[in-house]
């Protein structure tokens, strides 16, 4: 049977996770992609990202359409350049598709966060996300910063404790 996870998640269950492994995760995780990650990165930077509550959160590298979700690839620069400051702020899990960095996957060690994929399966997690709303920058339209609440959308661990499937 497959684990569940779900969020907030907490060290200890990150530090339990392998990669190659599949679980399902619930919960509320925010979303968001080249566009949006440069801006929370800055409001990180700045001390003030409002109500945006990072700490044991997920982060799905996605725009948010009336389409459903589906995940963007995590290597564009401007998504990758954010695994450090969003890790550090308190972001557990990077949930996205493709590989990443050598660089990128030590970074996540290094604040034990991990990166996760999930196959672009639009329909399947359009299924699985009971509720959807703009939290930031609602001018960037399905690319702002949004709050979904989901009911166990797989995800595969990618990179976890400086390893990774690639």
């Amino acid at each position: 049977m497959k684990r569940e996870i779900i969020t907030p998640i907490s060290e200890e269950k990150i530090k339990t996770l392998k990669i190659g492994e599949m679980v399902y995760i619930s919960g509320e995780i925010y979303c968001g992609r080249d566009a949006v990650l440069p801006k929370i990165c800055k409001m990180i930077d700045e001390g003030n990202i409002g109500d945006i509550n990072l700490r044991g959160s997920v982060i799905f590298h996605t725009a948010v359409s009336a389409a459903g979700v589906g995940p963007t690839s995590s290597n564009k620069v401007e998504i990758e350049e954010s695994f450090a400051p969003l890790s550090e702020a308190g972001v557990k899990i990077h949930l996205g598709k493709g590989s990443i960095s050598k660089k990128t996957i030590e970074v996540l060690g290094r604040y034990n966060s991990i990166f996760a994929i999930t196959p672009p399966v639009t329909a399947l997690l359009n299924s699985k996300t009971l509720e959807r709303k703009v939290v930031s920058f609602p001018e960037l339209g399905m690319e702002a910063m949004h709050l979904l609440k989901i009911d166990r959308y797989p995800i595969i661990i990618a990179a976890a404790h400086g390893k990774s499937i690639y």
